[in-house]
């Protein structure tokens, strides 16, 4: 399966890659399918979720209900055709493009802008929002990714 190069933007359509620095987490191939891995970036606790269609979230791994930093232990799946991550604590499940929480509207997971730069795994973390709850969370692919069937 292929993915095909997308550019980042914010929720009004304006381009936002140059809106805050890129930060090199790791390489593609450290991330497994449908496993959660969580990144320290800047001291922000971030998760982030490899699909295996090709598609990657960085999202926040602190649990908004909790405040405890387990989300990268949380269980992936999906609502639909949204991805969803579930909390490994209460199991509030929330969309992992935008951070919406299904279970609770108390709830929103912060998201980051993510893109894969020659087979490394970039974040932006902008300083003090700590990411961007209720924004389509974005992928940038600059390589293509291809994933075999198991």
């Amino acid at each position: 399966m292929h993915t095909t190069p997308t550019h980042p933007h914010d929720s009004a359509g304006h381009d936002s890659a140059g809106s805050a620095d890129w930060t090199s987490v790791c390489d593609l191939d450290r991330l497994e399918p449908l496993w959660a891995e969580a990144a320290l970036i800047d001291g922000v606790q971030v998760a982030l979720v490899l699909l295996p269609d090709g598609h990657l979230f960085a999202v926040s791994n602190q649990d908004p209900a909790t405040g405890s930093c387990v989300m990268s232990r949380g269980i992936v799946g999906s609502r639909g055709d949204r991805p969803t991550l579930a909390s490994p604590l209460h199991k509030q499940v929330y969309d992992l493009e935008t951070g919406e929480c299904f279970t609770s509207a108390d709830y929103a997971l912060p998201t980051f802008p993510v893109r894969v730069d020659h087979g490394t795994v970039q974040i932006q973390v902008p300083g003090s929002a700590h990411g961007r709850a209720g924004e389509r969370a974005e992928t940038e692919l600059s390589d293509t990714v291809e994933f075999a069937a198991a």
